[in-house]
C-alpha cells in the first residue's frame, strides 16, 4: 500500500522525537503498531468474504469459462482429446471395428510364431550344446585312461617300433 525507504522512516521518526519527547516515543510507537495491526485484520477479513461472495454467485466459473476460451490452445488440444477417445472407443460390427479386430488377431498370431520359432531355436542351441558337453567329456575320459601295458614276452624295442 504505501512504500515508505529506510530514508523516509528515519525522517518520521526524528520528527515524531521531535514532537513527542523521548519519553512517549515507545508508547506512539505501540499504538501505532497496535492499528496497523487491526487495518491489516479488517483488510483481510474484507478480502476474504469478497471472494466468498465470488464464489458463491459463480464468478469464478465465469473467470475460468472466459480464460479457457481466450487460451484456444487448450481447446483444441481438448478436441484432439476427445477425437482420439472416439477413435479407440470402435463399434465392433463397423468395418474399422472388424479391421481392428483382425489386426488385434493377426498380431496375436505373429507373437504366437516368434515365440514358437525362438523356442525351438533354443532348443536346438540346447541340443549342440550338450553334444558339445558330451563330446568333451568323452575326450577327458580318453587322456584319463591309462595306455595299455604291453603284454609278458614283448621286447621294448618292438614297442618302439610299432
Amino acid at each position: 500500500m504505501f512504500d515508505f525507504g529506510f530514508g523516509e522512516l528515519l525522517l518520521i521518526g526524528i520528527v515524531a522525537l521531535i514532537v513527542v519527547g523521548p519519553k512517549e516515543l515507545p508508547v506512539l510507537f505501540r499504538n501505532v503498531g497496535r492499528f496497523m495491526g487491526k487495518a491489516r485484520g479488517m483488510a483481510r477479513e474484507f478480502s476474504r468474504a469478497m471472494n466468498e461472495a465470488a464464489d458463491e454467485s459463480g464468478v469464478r466459473d465465469v473467470a475460468k469459462t472466459i480464460k479457457n476460451a481466450a487460451n484456444p490452445v487448450n481447446s483444441a488440444m481438448d478436441g484432439v482429446r476427445d477425437a482420439a477417445r472416439s477413435m479407440t472407443n470402435l463399434d465392433p460390427k463397423s468395418e474399422t471395428g472388424k479391421l481392428a479386430k483382425e489386426r488385434e488377431d493377426a498380431k496375436k498370431k505373429i507373437e504366437a510364431n516368434a515365440a514358437r520359432a525362438a523356442a525351438e531355436r533354443k532348443k536346438r542351441e540346447a541340443d549342440e550344446a550338450l553334444r558339445r558337453a558330451d563330446a568333451l567329456e568323452a575326450a577327458m575320459k580318453a587322456e584319463a585312461e591309462p595306455a595299455p601295458e604291453p603284454a609278458p614276452g614283448a621286447s621294448a624295442e618292438g614297442q618302439d617300433k610299432a
